[in-house]
């Protein structure tokens, strides 16, 4: 793609503001998703007979996937084009619908292993905390930066409200690994908008709190930390096979499609992909994998050191932070350095809302990290 600087169309304007290393980034990535979906995919739509009674569709999951990529590529490349105006009002507008639908899950959510999270639509099921979780970041930087730039407004306050009520929505689903990341990003953006140093030990003596209480209060979480600290506690079979996969492809691999711990991992396609690199792909691959989710997110602070709009710091660094924070909780659960939580690796896995959801958040992202000059509106 070439344009001439000349050009004032608003795609040659995006092509010579947007950080072209961090579309390159994220086009590796997408390329790995889709060769591990195919590869992943197809052991377990056969395993679990996907695709309908009498008829067995071993690319029911790859199809799927290649379906909503467009869409989701196609969001990235739309949101990427807008002002950090725009960008808010899309976020405002995306919050308050997610919000919305977070809520419905309560009442009229699919309950899928004791949890409501998903919403029925006809051919697809719809995830609403993912959509929560890049607006919501977005709308509490504005909030923040308000309160932070005009007296008397109380943005503080308003952006602790929603945040109860997002995370208090999250866990009566329950989903603690999701709550436990949105609060991981509020309260940076919170510390990074002048938030005191005792209330930023507040928030911290807060979560281990509510981890503990969570320990007492609910078996799965109390069974998924008993197993991490002592796998010989309980069933410990995903991980165990995750870890075998990774010992099976070595340092380069088995090759794309070759793995065997794939036919035996129940979520090979979607939480556990990961581990499927780790077999075919080897511990190289691992590590470039690793690279790129790092180098986006440090690209993305290294540009915002130029920024002096506190809004645009606020929202940018929220979606960093969730991003790779994200990518990370994946990856450690995979290789036993964590408790396991089902949380999609961004672009690799499986999963339509969660894509769709990262297209968004990521074309946010890259739109607030475009270069601007004076004259253009923020």
């Amino acid at each position: 793609m070439s344009f001439a600087r000349t050009d004032q169309s608003a795609v040659a304007q995006w092509w010579w503001t947007v950080d072209r290393w961090t579309l390159a980034a994220l086009a590796m990535l997408i390329g790995f998703g889709a060769l591990l979906v195919m590869a992943a995919s197809p052991m377990v739509a056969a395993r679990i007979h996907a695709g309908g009674p009498g008829h067995v569709d071993t690319l029911f999951f790859a199809k799927r996937y290649f379906a909503v990529l467009p869409a989701a590529i196609a969001a990235m490349f739309a949101v990427s084009l807008q002002s950090p105006r725009r960008v808010r009002r899309i976020a405002l507008a995306g919050f308050v619908a997610s919000l919305a639908l977070l809520a419905y899950t309560l009442v009229g959510g699919v309950e899928i292993k004791g949890a409501r999270r998903w919403i029925a639509l006809p051919g697809l099921s719809l995830q609403p905390s993912e959509f929560v979780k890049p607006t919501f970041a977005v709308v509490s930087a504005w909030l923040f930066a308000q309160y932070r730039l005009r007296e008397r407004f109380p943005g503080h306050w308003i952006a602790i409200a929603l945040y109860a009520l997002v995370v208090g929505l999250l866990i009566k689903q329950p989903d603690l690994g999701m709550a436990a990341v949105v609060s991981a990003v509020w309260l940076t953006q919170f510390f990074l908008a002048g938030l005191r140093l005792v209330w930023v030990a507040l928030g911290m003596a807060t979560g281990i709190a509510g981890l503990v209480g969570a320990y007492f209060a609910l078996p799965h979480v109390a069974s998924r930390i008993d197993r991490f600290l002592d796998p010989a506690s309980g069933d410990s079979y995903q991980v165990d096979r995750s870890m075998d996969a990774f010992m099976n492809g070595g340092w380069w691999g088995r090759g794309p499609g070759e793995g065997t711990v794939k036919e035996y991992l129940p979520d090979a396609h979607a939480d556990f992909v990961f581990a499927v690199a780790g077999e075919e792909l080897g511990l190289v691959t691992c590590l470039i994998i690793v690279a790129l989710f790092a180098f986006i997110v440090l690209r993305g602070f290294s540009r915002l050191l130029q920024e002096n709009n506190l809004f645009v710091v606020l929202a940018a660094t929220g979606l960093l932070v969730q991003f790779g924070l994200q990518a990370v909780v994946n990856m450690a659960s995979s290789l036993q350095l964590m408790p396991p939580k089902g949380m999609t690796l961004p672009f690799l896995s499986y999963g339509g809302s969660s894509l769709l959801a990262l297209g968004l958040g990521m074309g946010m992202a890259l739109a607030l990290t475009r270069r601007r000059y004076g004259g253009v509106e923020t």
